[in-house]
C-alpha cells in the first residue's frame, strides 16, 4: 500500500473516531444517548437514514452480485418509495407522539409484555447479524490490499466503532453518517467514471459487453415468471416491499432517528429524503458491478480465478489494483464510511433496546428500586447510561464473531437477506394487528406469531434438510411468517367478536 493511499485511510477513520467521541459529554443523559436530544436537523438525519441502508453490503455486496449476475438484487431499492411513503404519513407521526424512544412499547401495551419481547428479541438478532456481515466486508479489502490477517482487522474496526458509538451516542452516529454518505457517495462516483473511461472502445463499450454477455443481459431484473423457489423480479420486489415496511414501521434504527429530528416536519422529510436517495446511489453500485464485469472483459486488465470466484472481492481486488494512488485509499476510506455508518447505527439502537425493553422493566420489579428513588434522578440516569455503554460493548463483540463466522460466505449479500429475513420472525404482522384495531385478541396475536415461526423455520429449514412439501426461496420466510401472524390473529379475533353470548351467561 503506497505511503499515501494509508495515510488518507488513517486520517479519515481516526477522524471519524475522534468526530463521534468529540460529542461525549461527561454528564449526559440517557435522552442523549438514545435520541440525540431530539435537536438534529431533518436534512441530517435524512441522510443518516441513507447512510443507514448503504453499508458495506450495498458497497460491496450490490457490486459483487451485478458482477456475477444481474441487477435482480436492485429490485428491492425499487420498493423503497411505498415505504418511504408510508414512514412519511403514518409511521413519524405516531412514534414521535408515543412518549417512548423504543419501537416496541406499543406492541407491549396492545398485546402484553410478551410481545413486546419478542419483538425486540428478533430486532437484536436482525442487527447481531447485519453487524457482523458488515464488520466481514470491512475488513475484505485490508486483507487484499495489505496482506493482513482478517480476523485482526475485523477486531480492531470494531474496537474503533464501539468506543465512538458507546461515547457519543446517537447524535454522533447521526452526525459521523451524514458526512460518511456525503463521502462514499463522491467514492463510487469517482469509481464508476474510471471504470468506464478506461475502456478500449470508450464508455459506451460499458453497456454493450455487459448487455451481451454470454451469461444473460447483466442489466436484467430477473425473471418475471411465478416460480416463488427462485429470486425473480416478484420475489424480490414482495421481498423488498416487505422489509421496507418493517425498516420504516418497527425498525429500532429508524424509530430512534424519528425522534432524534427537531421537529415533525424534519422528521417527516428525513424519512422521504433518505429513502428515496437511496435507490439512485444503489443503481450507481449496481452499475460499477456491470462496469467491473466489462472493464475485465474487455482484457483491460488481467483478473486471478480466485478473485473472480469470489464476487465480493472484484471490487475492492480493482480498488487496489486499478486505481491511482490517493484515490485508493479514499475508496477504501468510503467503504470503511458505509460501513462504520451502518455498524454504530446497530451498536447505538441495539443498546437502546436492551436499556428500555430489558433492563428497566425488569429494574422496576427488583427489590431496591425503592434505593433508586431515594437516591434521585441523577444517579439512576447514570446508571442507565452505563448500561447503555456496556450493552455497546457486548453487542459489538457478538458481532465480531458473526463476522468471523461469515468468512466462509460465498454471497454476503444472499446470506445477509436470508437472515435479516428468518430474524425478523414476521415482527411486522404483529406491528400491523395492534395498528388495525383496538380490540385485537391478545390470544391471537400470540397464536399469530407461534404459527409464524413455525413457518419461517419450516422455509428456513427445507432446502437444508430436503423436507417434504413446497420448497420456498429463503426470502419469503418475512413475507409468509407477517401473513401468517396478520391472518391468524385477524381471524381468531373476528371469530371471538361474532362468537354469540347466551343470554343465561351474561351479567345481571
Amino acid at each position: 500500500m503506497h505511503l499515501i493511499d494509508f495515510i488518507i485511510f488513517l486520517v479519515f477513520t481516526f477522524g471519524v473516531v475522534v468526530f463521534g467521541c468529540s460529542f461525549f459529554k461527561k454528564g449526559s443523559s440517557a435522552d442523549d444517548f438514545t435520541s440525540a436530544g431530539h435537536s438534529i436537523p431533518g436534512w441530517v438525519v435524512g441522510m443518516s437514514i441513507f447512510a443507514t441502508y448503504v453499508s458495506s453490503i450495498s458497497y460491496i455486496g450490490y457490486p459483487g452480485k451485478a458482477f456475477a449476475g444481474n441487477w435482480n438484487a436492485f429490485v428491492f431499492s425499487l420498493s423503497i418509495p411505498i415505504a418511504s411513503y408510508f414512514a412519511a404519513k403514518y409511521f413519524v407521526p405516531f412514534y414521535r407522539h408515543s412518549g417512548s424512544v423504543s419501537a416496541y412499547t406499543f406492541l407491549e401495551e396492545k398485546f402484553g409484555r410478551w410481545a413486546r419481547l419478542y419483538a425486540s428479541a428478533c430486532y437484536l438478532l436482525t442487527q447481531i447479524a447485519r453487524m457482523g456481515s458488515i464488520l466481514y466486508l470491512l475488513a475484505v479489502p485490508m486483507y487484499i490490499l495489505m496482506g493482513w490477517n482478517i480476523h485482526a482487522v475485523i477486531i480492531l474496526t470494531s474496537i474503533a466503532i464501539i468506543i465512538y458509538s458507546m461515547l457519543g451516542g446517537l447524535k454522533a452516529v447521526i452526525w459521523a453518517d451524514a458526512i460518511q454518505g456525503i463521502i462514499l457517495i463522491g467514492g463510487a462516483v469517482l469509481c464508476l467514471g474510471i471504470l468506464m473511461f478506461s475502456m478500449p472502445e470508450g464508455p459506451m463499450q460499458t453497456f454493450e459487453l455487459a448487455i451481451n454477455s454470454p451469461e444473460g443481459n447483466k442489466f436484467s431484473l430477473g425473471a418475471f415468471t411465478s416460480d416463488l423457489t427462485t429470486s425473480t423480479f416478484w420475489v424480490c420486489l414482495i421481498y423488498g416491499i416487505f422489509i421496507n415496511l418493517q425498516n420504516y414501521g418497527i425498525d429500532q434504527n429508524y424509530v430512534q432517528r424519528y425522534h432524534a429530528a427537531k421537529t415533525d416536519k424534519d422528521a417527516r422529510f428525513s424519512a422521504l429524503f433518505g429513502g428515496y436517495l437511496f435507490i439512485p446511489v444503489s443503481a450507481l453500485f449496481f452499475l460499477i458491478g456491470s462496469a467491473l464485469y466489462s472493464y475485465y472483459t474487455a482484457g483491460v486488465a488481467p483478473l486471478p480465478e480466485d478473485i473472480a470466484a469470489k464476487p465480493d472481492y472484484v471490487f475492492p481486488y480493482f480498488i487496489v489494483n486499478g486505481l491511482p494512488v490517493g484515490l485508493r485509499g479514499l475508496l477504501i476510506a468510503s467503504i470503511f464510511a458505509a460501513g462504520m455508518s451502518t455498524v454504530s447505527t446497530s451498536v447505538t439502537s441495539a443498546a437502546t433496546i436492551i436499556l428500555t425493553d430489558y433492563y428497566k422493566p425488569f429494574r422496576k420489579n427488583a427489590v431496591n428500586i425503592a434505593n433508586d428513588q431515594n437516591s434521585g434522578t441523577k444517579a439512576g440516569d447514570r446508571r442507565e447510561v452505563f448500561v447503555l455503554r456496556l450493552s455497546s460493548v457486548i453487542v459489538g463483540v457478538l458481532g465480531i464473531i458473526v463476522a468471523i463466522a461469515m468468512l466462509s460466505v460465498e454471497s454476503i449479500i444472499d446470506a445477509w437477506w436470508k437472515l435479516s429475513s428468518i430474524f425478523s420472525g414476521g415482527m411486522l404482522g404483529l406491528f400491523l394487528l395492534g395498528c388495525i384495531s383496538k380490540r385485537i385478541s391478545r390470544t391471537g396475536a400470540l397464536i399469530g406469531c407461534i404459527l409464524g415461526v413455525i413457518v419461517i423455520a419450516w422455509i428456513s429449514l427445507a432446502g437444508i434438510w430436503d423436507l417434504p412439501g413446497i420448497h420456498l426461496h429463503e426470502y419469503l420466510a418475512i413475507v409468509l411468517g407477517t401473513c401468517t401472524i396478520f391472518i391468524t390473529g385477524f381471524l381468531i379475533t373476528l371469530f371471538i367478536k361474532t362468537k354469540p353470548q347466551h343470554p343465561h351467561n351474561q351479567p345481571e
